[in-house]
């Protein structure tokens, strides 16, 4: 469902580097904000099995909607764009044949590529971004200054949980390293949360969140996977910490790698709200079904990290969205609670009960909850970016 066109303005053009791991969807909003009408351009990418086939290669800077459709390719369901690095500006997941979504930017001049990772012959793409007046002097929004506050405080937020994610992995491995397995059981689930507060951050370093957070299906050769996960099934499916050494000094070194690309980064607001809405398409994909946490059955943790991260970045978004649509900031306020109340029964001291002891029943009803709650957050990113 196409959104009504809405009265917005243009972010600063000095604000930073967009990442984003999953965009906007589009959806329905009715009300419209004071300022000047938003000049949002579009750009149409078929994901074929020969890989991304935009409409167009090239652009000028400024508000963009990238809106992306599986043209039937059963075994690409994901569009990326790269910037310099191969660091991801902005990217589609779950978008399997005959599907539809879509994500929005504020995009930079530059040099890019539109990636569909296992196409044919079009797998990366070449795009020019141009630069332009309207990227380079836009209107100023009757929101700037709550979103240039809600920007530096992500920034904030992401440097405190990745310092947290270190210091709480350094327990982690050090109990490794000890070879006590029943304190590394005990350690695992505080950085987990903390990664899967700031995930979407982490996808935009290329291999670095599989080096992290790569499930087994996720690897092509078992024996160069890493991460959390690895040593998660020698814990607890295996009931042992033999050879885990090399892997948990690995995992240290990541996740300062990690800190130390995020210590100065700065953000747009339609980061932010890509970002929310990633991190409940993660919940909705991995999460709800057990997938991520299938050895330890902490999935709850990670559900709740992810719910975290993308109320963080809603609640730092709210007071533009109050001005721009206070609808939808009341529509999102009310389903943020409703999905802190769905996680609530399974709450047991600090953490939550194995998610082995939910059952399907209550698994739905956590899905719907998320679906509800992700429709009217992914449309943030296009209001914010107008």
């Amino acid at each position: 469902m196409r959104r009504a066109p809405l009265m917005i303005v243009a972010m600063s053009a000095t604000a930073g580097l967009t990442l984003a791991a999953c965009g906007s969807s589009g959806g329905g909003s009715s009300s419209a904000a004071s300022g000047s009408k938003a000049t949002k351009q579009t750009v149409s990418v078929s994901i074929t099995t020969a890989g991304c086939e935009p409409d167009k290669t090239s652009i000028p800077a400024g508000p963009t909607e990238f809106k992306v459709h599986n043209s039937g390719a059963a075994d690409i369901s994901e569009t990326e764009l790269l910037g310099a690095n191969d660091i991801i500006a902005g990217e589609k997941e779950n978008v399997v044949s005959g599907l539809s979504g879509s994500f929005t930017l504020n995009v930079k001049p530059g040099k890019y590529q539109l990636y569909c990772p296992g196409g044919k012959s079009k797998e990366k793409v070449p795009f020019t971004v141009t630069d332009s007046a309207a990227y380079r002097a836009p209107a100023v929004s009757a929101a700037q200054a709550e979103l240039n506050t809600a920007t530096a405080g992500y920034a904030t937020y992401v440097k405190d949980q990745v310092n947290q994610l270190v210091t709480n992995t350094t327990a982690f491995v050090a109990a490794i390293k000890a070879g006590n397995l029943a304190q590394a059981k005990t350690l695992y689930a505080a950085p987990r949360a903390n990664y899967e507060r700031v995930e979407p951050v982490a996808e935009s370093f290329g291999d670095l969140d599989p080096d992290i957070d790569a499930r087994i299906d996720d690897v092509p050769d078992p024996a160069q996977w890493t991460g959390f996960h690895r040593i998660e099934k020698s814990m607890y499916q295996d009931n042992t910490l033999a050879g885990m050494n090399p892997i948990a000094d690995k995992l240290l070194v990541d996740v300062k790698k990690l800190q130390t690309l995020t210590a100065t980064l700065t953000y747009e607001p339609a980061a932010l709200a890509n970002g929310a809405t990633g991190l409940l398409d993660e919940t909705g994909k991995t999460k709800i079904t057990g997938e991520e946490e299938r050895y330890s059955h902490i999935d709850l943790v990670d559900m709740k990290g992810n719910v975290d991260g993308a109320d963080q970045a809603f609640v730092l978004l709210q007071p533009a969205l109050k001005k721009l649509d206070p609808t939808l900031e009341s529509t999102i306020s009310t389903r943020f609670a409703a999905m802190y109340a769905a996680l609530k029964p399974f709450q047991q001291g600090s953490g939550y009960v194995s998610y082995e002891k939910v059952s399907q029943a209550q698994r739905r009803t956590l899905s719907d909850t998320v679906n509800a709650l992700a429709e009217p957050l992914s449309q943030v990113a296009g209001i914010v970016v107008g």
